[in-house]
């Protein structure tokens, strides 16, 4: 029976077999069972990790120990409201803070990051925060919503999200107005320059 930790570009949490290709960490959220709770983070410090590092063993979902959650690939982290770990991916996050300080116009600390992703991520009623924006103004790594599901924007290419992988599906037409899942800090670092790791299938 799959544990409820993989993430979807949408924001839930839900049960799949799939693996994916990144983990996550926003604190302790299940119980001692390994039972998913009401809350959906105990932190502001979203982080995405590598699923290896040095050596590490975990238990998933051990009690008392943070909820290792888990997505497909790097561009749905974004989405739901994650940033490049500090520690296992010290090259991704200096290369996302760099493009943040490119966007912003000034340097950034992990704390001043973290606040304003979180500020941008959630809505008051714990939400996702979603804008709307036209689809050719988007840069590559950002996902919108298109016919009802994640869409992936990537090299002039759209690619519908599924829990495996990406499959091929129509690119809205530039100036269709669609919904942003990306926060738009995020969408900012993108715009920069910063470039997510995608899974194999939205390989271009």
């Amino acid at each position: 029976m799959p544990k409820q930790n993989r993430v979807l570009p949408t924001g839930e949490i839900v049960a799949l077999t799939e693996r994916g290709g990144f983990m996550g960490n926003r604190g302790v959220l299940h119980d001692d069972a390994g039972r998913l709770g009401t809350r959906r983070w105990t932190h502001r410090r979203w982080i995405c990790c590598r699923l290896s590092f040095r050596g590490r063993q975990r238990q998933v979902m051990a009690p008392g120990a943070y909820t290792e959650l888990f997505f497909l690939d790097e561009a749905v982290a974004l989405a739901a409201g994650h940033r490049p770990c500090a520690e296992c991916r010290r090259a991704a996050y200096d290369a996302y803070r760099a493009a943040w300080e490119r966007a912003h116009g000034q340097a950034a600390r992990a704390d001043e990051i973290d606040r304003e992703l979180h500020r941008d991520r959630l809505l008051p009623n714990r939400g996702q925060r979603r804008l709307t924006a036209e689809a050719g103004r988007l840069p590559d790594g950002t996902f919108i919503l298109h016919c009802g599901r994640p869409v992936l924007l990537t090299a002039g290419r759209a690619y519908s999200f599924c829990p495996g992988g990406y499959e091929v599906t129509e690119r809205p037409s530039p100036r269709t107005p669609v919904k942003v899942l990306t926060p738009a800090s995020s969408l900012a670092v993108l715009a920069a320059g910063y470039h997510p790791e995608l899974h194999r299938t939205a390989a271009v």
